[in-house]
């Protein structure tokens, strides 16, 4: 028998922003796709048109446009086997709804919401099944003249799944194995909506798999209850030689405890859990992004691939999208669910931009800079990101906790790095760097040093060293500390000569001048 193309897809609701676990579910499809040198299909589900969220979808597409995560077909992108959004195939599900109807594999029920209270009410852990159907009004109690009468009538109904109880369903799982599920604990699961003429998940992703052909189904794990009734679904229709290969995902964990990542997760520590920035349009809540904080998109894809699947101790952790395509998995991928380490994501990110070059941090930098009112060359910037992009720098948690790490943001140059484009206004005398470095015969010492500057016509680095280097061994100082302090302000920065030969001479002769009028 021929080998089926690999044709996979990604398909989100317009409910809202994408989480971060779909982005990840995105990716695995998309570097399985590419391995086999397949298509990835976009597709959107908005069969449930309470939950529609205006934005959502534009929101959706540009998330994956920033990522780099590319779709071979389907909404916006175009294809062979659309509509791809789901609200535009409702004649297309009406015809297979009717097929199982004229089968006998569905039925319609009638059955209120408080009739089905009721029933819940009466018998404990009710479930719509073989046991309990025939206690329903539907189709198998009534009539066809009721039934049709009901119709006509413009009674709202629904069409329901015919289960037959006591058969062992299997579900092939790339990742779990062998799933063994009975159908007895299915219930009659509803298919279809007179309401509002759609059908649910069950139905609209059956069909449009089988007419789309997608030959594996690679979703999150909280979908694999729903794989036995998939199965029977295919068989039902008499598609079960065209079944996909199933393969659900481990959960993303919280980094701290167990249970599932959520928004309220990313709040409480600090980090996104959506890959833009989301203006909600009802509440006017702001949730923030990957992109607004500074990761880079390649950063983001690097550790999302990482969480859930290893690729041993044969490859680095530092891999390109490119890289992926070629050593992914989909059968190494984890049962457990993966912990979100937060810290992991900023250190890639640290990695990712300790790559480019130092022109590249150019326009972030721009933009970080304009923050605090100040406007440089570009020269001048890319020459600060190479004295400073290795600098480790202090940081509060939200729980105000200080501690410390390597530059992982440009937005971190800020305000580690103000004192290149501001001289220090003011000193802390009781600073600890300042209190251990400035004493009594400093501003004589400095005053000395800054007669030394006078005489470099060379001020380099190179021109700085060959002047004071002989100076310091002769007069048997050691000005470093007292030196940073007059430039910066306090006991960061960068190797001195460096910082002061980009000041200038005049510049850093006026900042000395200037500490010494100060702190005496």
């Amino acid at each position: 028998m021929q080998e089926r193309k690999v044709r996979v897809r990604f398909a989100p609701s317009p409910t809202g922003p994408l989480h971060i676990g779909g982005v990840r579910t995105a990716l695995y499809n998309y570097l399985f796709a590419k391995q086999h040198g397949g298509d990835f299909i976009f597709r959107i589900e908005d069969t449930d048109s309470t939950r529609f969220v205006p934005g959502a979808e534009d929101y959706i597409i540009e998330s994956f446009r920033w990522l780099g995560i590319t779709f071979d077909e389907g909404v916006s992108f175009g294809g062979n086997h659309g509509p791809y959004r789901q609200s535009e195939r409702r004649d297309i599900y009406k015809q297979y709804v009717k097929q199982l109807l004229d089968a006998g594999k569905a039925y319609i029920a009638f059955d209120t919401p408080e009739e089905l209270n009721a029933k819940r009410e009466e018998i404990d852990n009710f479930q719509y099944d073989a046991t309990t159907r025939l206690q329903m009004r539907n189709s198998l109690t009534l009539s066809s003249e009721e039934v049709e009468a009901l119709i006509q009538s413009g009674h709202q109904y629904v069409v329901r799944f015919k289960i037959e109880p006591g058969r062992d369903v299997v579900v092939d799982d790339i990742i779990r194995g062998r799933v063994v599920i009975n159908s007895s604990i299915l219930d009659d699961k509803v298919l279809y909506k007179s309401a509002d003429e759609l059908p649910t998940y069950h139905l609209a992703n059956i069909v449009d798999d089988h007419l789309m052909e997608v030959s594996h189904v690679i979703r999150g794990e909280e979908w694999l209850p729903s794989a036995p009734l998939h199965v029977l679904l295919y068989e039902a229709f008499g598609w079960a030689d065209t079944m996909p290969r199933f393969a659900h995902l481990s959960l993303l964990l919280k980094p701290v405890g167990n249970g599932k990542l959520s928004k309220r997760d990313g709040d409480k520590l600090g980090f996104p859990v959506f890959p833009l920035e989301w203006h909600d349009p009802k509440s006017g809540e702001v949730s923030s992004g990957y992109r607004e904080q500074g990761y880079l998109p390649q950063a983001v894809v690097n550790f999302l691939a990482l969480l859930g699947w290893n690729p041993g101790e044969a490859h680095d952790e530092m891999m390109s999208l490119d890289d992926l395509v070629k050593y992914f998995d989909l059968s190494k991928c984890s049962k457990n669910g993966a912990k979100f380490d937060y810290v992991k994501a900023q250190w890639f990110n640290h990695q990712y931009l300790l790559q480019q070059t130092d022109e590249a941090w150019v326009p972030a930098f721009t933009d970080v800079l304009a923050q605090y009112g100040i406007a440089s060359t570009p020269e001048r910037m890319a020459e600060v990101v190479r004295m400073m992009k290795q600098k480790v720098i202090e940081y509060q948690t939200p729980q105000g906790e200080t501690k410390k790490r390597n530059v992982s943001f440009v937005s971190d140059l800020m305000p580690l790095c103000r004192f290149f484009f501001e001289a220090p206004a003011d000193f802390n005398r009781e600073d600890k760097f300042i209190k251990k470095n400035w004493k009594e015969s400093t501003a004589a010492e400095m005053a000395q040093f800054i007669d030394v500057l006078q005489t470099v016509t060379d001020f380099t680095v190179e021109g700085l060293k060959a002047v004071v280097d002989p100076w310091v061994e002769q007069a048997g100082l050691r000005p470093w500390n007292p030196w940073r302090i007059c430039l910066v302000g306090a006991g960061l920065g960068p190797d001195m000569y460096e910082l002061a030969a980009f000041l200038g001479k005049d510049e850093t002769i006026r900042r000395m001048q200037y500490a010494i009028s100060k702190l005496g």
